[in-house]
């Protein structure tokens, strides 16, 4: 059997930032070939602007019960320098200066290691698929293009989130995009900035009527990028900026996206000049009640590993919301990681084990 440890490492110190996981893609495929598993690629890469499309594949069943599907997605955001994973007390990092890609690589290690000692142990299961996605860190993309028509599992998991091992993510929001270009008058900043109208400072003034980051427990609302103009001599004609704005609670989204919306246009007529804005839906919130089957299974998996159920909400999305809303049960749970888009990302040598373990009591978990 492989070793999980040098299996993370090497995995992890493969770039894959979103739209170029095709050298992680054909690792995972070949690990899995070598255990005798038929992988098929489907072609959401073209589709989705990604070298790689979303890798499936499915043991048969040797018992009776529920089959199960696990999804992790193969990408990770941009890294700014190289990945030089070192183990030191207990937990792998980067020398390098940048992010670790244990968000999400973490989890697909632990997952093909689960299947590993599944298939060398001939451990009775009710059926296990795998889906890994693409292009997760841009908007779930990848799962998004997957035909989860082709599941014959109607219960899943991901490890997704960067919490403590025994974390169960009982909900996630919905999300909005909001694009906002604004539109001025060109003039001469030195010579004759009276006949000028400033796209910068419409846009500005928006942002500062704005409320931004945490609105209450559910809800919170971003301007991440903005951009404009043409020279310092020269009063800018234009604008655009990309926000965003997440919720649990769907009339709490539109109302807050509404009130984005009223800010630009208002902003825009303060200042004598125009904007076009158009609102994308990212993903659909989803919730699960504490007494829901797939978060019964779960509790049970960990208790049976020694760790005690945490139940929360998450502020982030992971594929979890796209095969939610295909009419999936899919749990996110917690597997270790830690400051994950950052260089200080980490996670814990045992932690890649235990999530084996608790991924073994999983399957062994939904037989009859």
């Amino acid at each position: 059997m492989r070793d999980l440890l040098s299996t993370f490492t090497d995995l992890a110190a493969i770039p894959s930032p979103s739209g170029r996981e095709r050298v992680v893609a054909d690792r995972v495929a070949a690990w899995l070939g070598e255990l005798g598993i038929a992988v098929d690629e489907d072609g959401a890469g073209a589709e989705i602007g990604s070298d790689a499309g979303n890798l499936y594949c499915r043991l048969e069943p040797t018992a009776a019960g529920e089959p199960l599907f696990l999804c992790a997605h193969l990408d990770t955001v941009p890294p700014t320098g190289p990945i030089e994973p070192v183990v030191e007390d207990g937990f792998v990092r980067n020398a390098g200066g940048t992010i670790l890609g244990a968000d999400n690589k973490a989890a697909v290690v632990s997952m093909l290691g689960a299947v590993e000692r599944v298939l060398a142990e001939g451990r009775p299961h009710a059926g296990i698929e795998l889906v890994l996605t693409p292009m997760e860190e841009v908007g779930l993309k990848g799962a998004a293009a997957f035909d989860a028509g082709r599941l014959r599992a109607r219960t899943g998991f991901v490890y997704d989130q960067a919490a403590p091992v025994g974390d169960v993510i009982l909900g996630a929001p919905s999300a909005a995009v909001i694009e906002a270009r604004f539109h001025g008058r060109a003039a001469h900043a030195g010579m004759a900035p009276e006949e000028g109208r400033s796209a910068i400072a419409a846009a500005a003034r928006a942002i500062a009527d704005l409320r931004l980051g945490r609105l209450d427990e559910e809800t919170t609302a971003n301007v991440g990028t903005i951009g404009g103009g043409t020279g310092a001599n020269i009063v800018p004609e234009w604008c655009s900026l990309l926000g965003e704005a997440r919720s649990h609670d769907e009339s709490r989204l539109a109302d807050v996206v509404q009130e984005m919306l009223d800010a630009f246009s208002f902003a825009a007529s303060s200042a004598d000049c125009e904007v076009e804005t158009s609102v994308a839906r990212s993903y659909s919130a989803y919730r699960f009640r504490r007494d829901a089957p797939v978060v019964r299974l779960a509790a049970e998996a960990l208790g049976r590993c020694g760790l005690e159920p945490r139940f929360g909400l998450s502020g982030g999305a992971a594929d979890a919301n796209v095969f939610n809303d295909h009419g999936l049960a899919c749990l996110n749970l917690a597997n270790g990681m830690v400051d994950i888009h950052t260089p200080d990302e980490r996670i814990a040598v045992r932690d890649l084990e235990r999530m084996v373990d608790v991924t073994l009591a999983l399957v062994d978990g939904a037989l009859a």
